[in-house]
């Protein structure tokens, strides 16, 4: 969900990682879940809620990007970091399975999967859905704050206005920003073709002037008034509706790129089948409600969209119809490509 630049330095991405705690006092409990999660991503109440009525003692670490998670995963070994579950992001679930790292699920121990959309499943990063059960997704967008843009903003190629200059905010998330300039050109964000990634560099060069920042965390310069247009995901945009409401959210015509974060399970996972009951857990509809209603992003479980307010529910921004996300892709493992988003990215980065 939550994107930052990808890294190759594994000393600066082991940094940005939480030493593990246990979520609650009880950290002597002899049944526990252990797992290792994006920050402020499965509401406090939930957790306690699952310890109150299985005595199963939650260890929560967390991490701020794919790239942290997967170079200490590397780094340590799956079987001795010590963690059950994982919930990393589309392209991320094949990258883990090529190492090694996650375990091949029995689905039969997750009878809540049949509250899930089956669109959702058998996807191309994880055909039968045999590593990934999906928790949450979400798409990234175009954020507009209506009082102060007054030209019509309806795709990608539209960020290269000139009248946006010094107001115009930028992922700084690898793939989601060369992903962006990719289909602003008609071309597909899971290339690996060094003259596509010419094309996206060369269109992201042009329009770096008019950047005021390179930023996934989208709230602090729009609530501050620093950037008037740019890149956002939908639930960070619904949160801050509520506190500025004059912020739109756009689905670009030209498509968008849309992530799902699943649970997986960790090779050598010491505590197997409690980390089974906590994904059943977690896929009850009643506990899906809880999970969206904390952080405003989508759920692919149908039952818990049925209890979710109408209003929330047929609200485009938070579940966009077929439409909304025509030619709209989901980013995939590229293998040794990402090199060359790397090195692009760094000759955007400082002007080579």
């Amino acid at each position: 969900m939550k994107k930052t630049l990808y890294l190759l330095s594994v000393t600066l991405l082991s940094a940005s990682v939480m030493i593990m705690t246990p979520h609650r006092a009880e950290a002597a409990a002899t049944k526990e879940v252990v797992i290792f999660n994006w920050s402020d991503y499965i509401p406090e109440e939930v957790l306690n809620d699952f310890t109150k009525e299985t005595g199963i003692n939650v260890v929560y670490s967390t991490y701020e990007s794919n790239e942290s998670m997967f170079s200490k995963l590397q780094v340590i070994g799956a079987g001795k970091a010590g963690y059950d579950i994982v919930v990393p992001s589309t392209y991320y679930i094949n990258m883990l399975k090529e190492q090694n790292l996650i375990q091949k699920l029995d689905l039969s121990k997750v009878g809540n999967i049949k509250h899930l959309d089956p669109k959702f499943l058998d996807q191309d990063y994880d055909k039968g859905n045999a590593y990934s059960i999906p928790y949450m997704w979400g798409g990234v967008g175009i954020l507009v704050n209506t009082e102060k843009v007054k030209t019509e903003v309806s795709s990608w190629a539209d960020l290269a206005n000139p009248d946006f200059a010094g107001k115009l905010l930028l992922s700084d998330d690898l793939r989601d920003l060369f992903g962006m300039a990719l289909k602003a050109n008609k071309l597909s964000p899971n290339t690996d073709d060094d003259a596509d990634l010419k094309v996206a560099y060369e269109w992201l060069r042009e329009i770096k002037p008019l950047v005021r920042v390179f930023s996934s965390q989208i709230k602090p310069p729009v609530m501050g008034d620093e950037v008037t247009v740019g890149m956002g995901w939908n639930g960070d945009v619904l949160l801050i509706q509520e506190e500025k409401p004059e912020i739109s959210f756009i689905w670009p015509k030209e498509g968008t790129l849309v992530w799902v974060d699943s649970f997986v399970l960790l090779k050598g996972a010491p505590n197997l089948e409690n980390a089974y009951k906590f994904i059943d857990y977690m896929l009850r509809p009643e506990v899906a409600v809880k999970c969206v209603e904390e952080y405003m992003y989508s759920t692919p479980n149908v039952s818990a969209l049925k209890l979710l307010p109408e209003e929330l529910v047929n609200n485009p921004v938070f579940l966009p119809t077929e439409e909304d996300l025509a030619g709209s892709d989901f980013l995939l493992d590229i293998g040794q490509g990402i090199r060359l988003y790397s090195d692009y990215w760094e000759q955007l980065l400082h002007g080579k």
